[in-house]
């Protein structure tokens, strides 16, 4: 079964990036999850090249598939143009150009729209498929974790009204909000997007922290509606330091959700699950299908 959708003060978390450590919370009486569960904690901000990031995030759901809980907060180096899994990237978007701009493209396992990965952090969240409902339930539960996150680092963020999604040819993530998407003066700073395969559910999405998402709109073919993006630096008035912002995100989960909450680096045996998707997300044919 495969279904999609796309574009949802507790105690602060400790612990080096990459390393080890297991953390319990008190549950907040406003989660979701009756029972507390083990989550594993990945901050992942080194960097990675946009292929490997997806085939990461695919490893994540086989993994929630098994029952396993995982929270992945990584960056993409280089910058990379992400499109949405069912866009139609050769009748939308400028290919020549894209190639002579030197831009890192990658096609995404969930739907949505393009989105520019640059001054950004990206969250993914991978569990089991009913642990936080149906799919709009879940994506809901996953942004209200996202807004106390943002309203931590002084940020007024709030849900967007529910609204008809946009069509897939109608520009970038960050060009209209939907309902339950994430506001700032009703602007968009975190584009989201899910995938619900097997016993497994995969929500990931960019937030915003201080740069634009012009970059959509500069490369697609007639260009497109205008960049409504509001990044986290707007907000609060200051360039937000992206570790700052993932700790904020792990404590909103931990504070929401309750359960135990262990620090795991992307180990060998996860790159090697990985492995095995890497050949899709690299591949021309699959990026570029119409």
């Amino acid at each position: 079964m495969r279904s999609e959708t796309g574009q949802g003060h507790p105690e602060r978390s400790e612990g080096a990036e990459g390393g080890h450590g297991l953390l319990r919370f008190a549950q907040d009486d406003t989660a979701s999850s009756p029972i507390p569960a083990r989550y594993h904690l990945c901050f992942d901000l080194e960097g990675r090249p946009g292929w490997q990031n997806m085939a990461i995030d695919q490893a994540l759901l086989e993994h929630a598939g098994a029952g396993e809980r995982w929270l992945r907060l990584y960056r993409w180096v280089p910058h990379c143009l992400s499109f949405g899994r069912h866009e139609p990237a050769l009748r939308r978007y400028d290919r020549p150009r894209i190639g002579s701009l030197g831009l890192d493209v990658v096609r995404r396992p969930t739907g949505g729209r393009a989105v520019w990965h640059a001054e950004e952090l990206t969250y993914a969240l991978a569990v089991p498929g009913g642990a936080l409902g149906g799919l709009r339930q879940a994506y809901e539960e996953i942004h209200r974790l996202l807004i106390a996150a943002l309203r931590m680092l002084g940020a007024r963020a709030e849900m967007a009204p529910v609204r008809r999604t946009a069509a897939l040819d109608a520009g970038s993530c960050f060009a209209s909000p939907a309902g339950g998407e994430i506001m700032i003066g009703g602007r968009k700073v975190v584009g989201s997007a899910q995938l619900r395969e097997g016993a497994g559910l995969l929500q990931h999405g960019s937030i915003l922290l201080s740069g634009l998402q012009t970059t959509v709109h500069d490369v697609t073919l007639g260009g497109g509606p205008p960049d409504l993006s509001a990044p986290l630096a707007e907000a609060i008035g200051r360039s937000p330091d992206v570790r700052e912002v993932a700790e904020a995100v792990a404590s909103a989960a931990a504070g929401r959700w309750g359960g135990t909450w262990e620090r795991t680096p992307v180990s060998t045996e996860l790159l090697a699950g990985a492995a095995r998707h890497e050949a899709r997300f690299r591949s021309p044919e699959w990026t570029w299908r119409a």
